[in-house]
């Protein structure tokens, strides 16, 4: 049975003024991870969002909100993770979120590593793509999410990931 996530980010005190909500930035690659990501849309209701991806196409997937663009970053292309990376960590340190939440993959990681680093919560949740075992990204998580997250009950165990349902 699939549940859906549901991430308290609401402040204590709401107010209409946008320097008073939460700053929430949602990042991901593309294809299924960017999918995912979109599911949990919902979750942000009330917050100031702002959405990061590769492919400047993505923008048409979250009218209303800011998007902005990062390159894409592969395993076995230590410039493209480099480029990825400070690329960003300068949205990172430009935006100054209070959460950043991850889908994934590489870049994904890197928003939330940064985030930890720069004193933001952080939110992985792994691919439910990955149902036989965690991704890459998804258990290198583990070191810089404060809230990691698996979509398969299996996957989970006490030391991580936690297992709260999926997206799809």
């Amino acid at each position: 049975m699939k549940t859906a996530m549901k991430l308290n980010l609401t402040p204590a005190v709401a107010d209409a003024d946008t320097s008073a909500r939460v700053r929430v930035l949602a990042i991901a690659s593309c294809g299924g991870h960017w999918k995912q990501l979109l599911r949990l849309s919902p979750a942000f209701a009330g917050c100031d969002v702002v959405y990061a991806s590769v492919g400047a196409d993505r923008a048409g997937d979250v009218r209303g909100h800011r998007f902005l663009q990062i390159p894409d970053a592969s395993r076995s292309s230590l410039r493209s993770v480099l480029t990825s990376g400070l690329t960003v960590l300068r949205v990172v340190l430009a935006e100054r979120p209070d959460v950043i939440v991850s889908t994934g993959a590489c870049p994904g990681l890197l928003g939330v590593a940064a985030g930890k680093l720069l004193g933001a919560r952080t939110v992985f949740i792994d691919s439910v793509a990955n149902a036989s075992r965690l991704s890459l990204s998804g258990r290198l998580a583990r070191w810089c999410a404060d809230l990691w997250l698996t979509q398969w009950s299996h996957l989970a165990s006490p030391r991580g990931p936690a297992y709260i349902g999926s997206v799809l």
